[in-house]
């Protein structure tokens, strides 16, 4: 099979497709055949030599979409199409970036869908990521409005598609003003441009503050966010779009504004429910929500596509394809 493999953490050019053998899975594994999957900043971080206890060389990816192609148990059929995210894919084991992986069953999440590969290959760990966020870390309700900072992301723009869904007023942050207009496109009801006081701008619509916000930049931001957000409300610290992701010597007294509360998540895929994928699955089929624009690279497109997500060129998810080129 073709995979991408990191043999050392580092720039680009240390990404090489190469030829592998076809892994086995053993009691407890299922083998799957990928056909796509999402690109994150977690395997930034890895490439970079900024995540812990990850082992080298290494097939990078967190999540992958595709058929089961082998299961020594027996419970999953063959063709059965599945999700797999997280547990240490790509990591601590091979991961998504590759024509086959091999992955424990408890992070299978089975579907059904005609959609697209690369339409599938997009939804996975994002959705999973803003659901979670939405409703274990923020706890947000209809009629309450909500800052996620870090708006253009795929995780900021999926965020918004799911809090618009729930009847929640959103503000969502661009750094770079030609983005606003893909804030408008996604449904954000109050684009604004990140200027580094954005509490203020906040509190000028709001003048209490937003009763819940989503930090996805990361400590560099936090304290803007949490000075736009009201008392008795909640930030949610998801994300590190600035691969910054530590307070040195915090004081909480100090550092949390009175009242407001600051909670974090991070999700496994036993946190997105069977249940949970196939609907917003059949909804986007259905045309009735969209988690933002795609942008797809084949295998060998790679260093390409992670140089895209390095210096945020696109807006929306990135998602590999694992098809062979046409001869």
């Amino acid at each position: 099979m073709r995979a991408v493999v990191l043999d050392e953490p580092g720039p680009v050019t240390r990404l090489h497709l190469r030829e592998l053998p076809v892994p086995e899975p053993e009691r407890g594994w299922v083998r799957i055949k990928v056909e796509a999957f999402g690109l994150n900043r977690s395997e930034l971080h890895t490439r970079l030599g900024l995540a812990e206890g990850v082992t080298f060389p290494r097939v990078p990816g967190i999540e992958a979409v595709g058929t089961v192609d082998a299961d020594p148990d027996g419970l999953l059929p063959p063709g059965q199409q599945v999700a797999a995210l997280m547990g240490g894919m790509g990591r601590v084991f091979d991961g998504g970036y590759a024509e086959y992986t091999v992955v424990p069953r408890a992070q299978i999440v089975p579907f059904r869908s005609d959609l697209p590969w690369a339409t599938l290959g997009a939804v996975p760990e994002t959705l999973q990521t803003a659901y979670g966020s939405l409703t274990t870390g923020l706890d947000l309700r209809a009629g309450q409005t909500l800052l996620i900072r870090g708006g253009t992301s795929a995780l900021g723009l999926a965020t918004a598609a799911l809090a618009k869904d729930l009847g929640a007023t959103v503000l969502a942050t661009s750094r770079r003003p030609e983005r606003l207009d893909d804030l408008k496109r996604q449904g954000v009801d109050h684009p604004l441009l990140d200027d580094g006081d954005v509490a203020a701008q906040v509190r000028r619509l709001l003048p209490e503050g937003v009763d819940a916000a989503l930090e996805l930049v990361g400590t560099p931001t936090l304290p803007d966010t949490l000075r736009a957000t009201r008392v008795h409300g909640t930030v949610c610290f998801t994300g590190m779009l600035s691969n910054e992701w530590t307070v040195p010597d915090f004081y909480p007294i100090g550092y949390l504004p009175t009242g407001v509360r600051l909670t974090a998540y991070g999700g496994e895929a036993s946190d997105l429910p069977a249940p949970v994928l196939q609907t917003y699955l059949d909804r986007i089929a259905a045309g009735e929500i969209s988690l933002g624009p795609v942008h797809t690279y084949a295998l060998d497109d790679i260093r390409t596509a992670h140089r895209d997500l390095e210096e945020g060129r696109r807006v929306g998810k990135l998602v590999g394809l694992t098809g062979r080129p046409s001869a």
